[in-house]
């Protein structure tokens, strides 16, 4: 948890706090925005929590801080914060929390299936911590593991050994070299199976894919998320680092699909019906191309 010693200057005062060991990932403002602002390069407390509903979402800020930065000077409910997760975000769909400092902050989610259906899907990797694990084992484990791109892999070998999961992987983003069983190659999609299809969409890495599930659910690791400042979808120009141009192109690549969810490791998730999400991806393709 936080030192109470680096406390940031910004933090209004009251019980949570967060301090100078912040590396601004967002995600307590995702989590819990009634408390957090961001107020230029690192996130602080701008409200303390009041209601029950909002003192649990600033805990479990606390549990999914990637760098410990985030801290209570009164005694909080650790066990049901840390029992939070992986937390529902909509349908099976689940946000697993303890985001690792090792992916920047970045979210992982996992998808909840049957075994007949292939197994529950990890996707990206959060920090592998025992109360995390023992949750995700009783909802069924992890059958397979998809990796969106190198920078978000974090504790990917240590849950791919504890559930003998495949983990699936670009080429292009060295999949061999981290022993990855799946190995993807070109710009093809591929069907994992009726509900899971995968796009590569070169661009922030050169391996970068996404990950289409049931024509709803699109995961899209640091290839495509939602402005709230814009109110509309965006790619990240500053932290592309591959090609902005490879990126503009495969981004026009999701236009021939369909999803009313945009689920990114960074970057805040959006829900919009199918033809009003596609109005949002043509502007920003649109857009994109105006700053190649």
């Amino acid at each position: 948890m936080a030192n109470p010693k680096l406390r940031l200057s910004e933090n209004i005062a009251g019980a949570f706090y967060v301090d100078s060991t912040c590396i601004d990932c967002d995600t307590c403002r995702q989590l819990a925005p009634a408390s957090f602002r961001d107020h230029g390069g690192q996130s602080s407390v701008y409200r303390q929590p009041e209601t029950q509903a909002e003192i649990r979402l600033a805990e479990m800020a606390i549990v999914a801080c990637p760098t410990g930065s985030i801290g209570s000077s009164e005694k909080f409910d650790a066990r049901s914060a840390i029992g939070s997760f992986p937390f529902q975000t909509t349908e099976n769909i689940y946000y697993c929390g303890f985001n690792s400092e090792r992916s920047f902050g970045a979210w992982s989610y996992l998808i909840v299936r049957p075994k007949g259906k292939g197994g529950n899907v990890l996707i990206d990797s959060p920090r592998f911590s025992l109360p995390l694990v023992k949750k995700i084992e009783a909802m069924g484990g992890v059958s397979q593991m998809f990796l969106t791109h190198r920078d978000d892999i974090a504790d990917h070998e240590r849950f791919a050994g504890k559930f003998g999961a495949t983990r699936i992987m670009h080429k292009d983003d060295g999949a061999a070299k981290y022993g990855i069983e799946q190995i993807i190659e070109g710009e093809s999609a591929v069907k994992l199976d009726d509900e899971l299809t995968i796009i590569p969409v070169a661009g922030h890495t050169r391996g970068s894919m996404v990950l289409l599930y049931k024509n709803k659910f699109l995961f899209t690791g640091d290839h495509l998320a939602w402005s709230p400042k814009r109110e509309t979808l965006i790619a990240f120009r500053n932290a592309c680092w591959y090609s902005w141009t490879q990126q503009t192109r495969t981004m026009a690549k999701l236009l021939d699909y369909e999803f009313e969810w945009v689920l990114p490791g960074h970057g805040r998730i959006a829900y919009k019906p199918k033809a009003e999400m596609k109005r949002h991806l043509t502007g920003c393709v649109e857009w994109m191309k105006q700053t190649n």
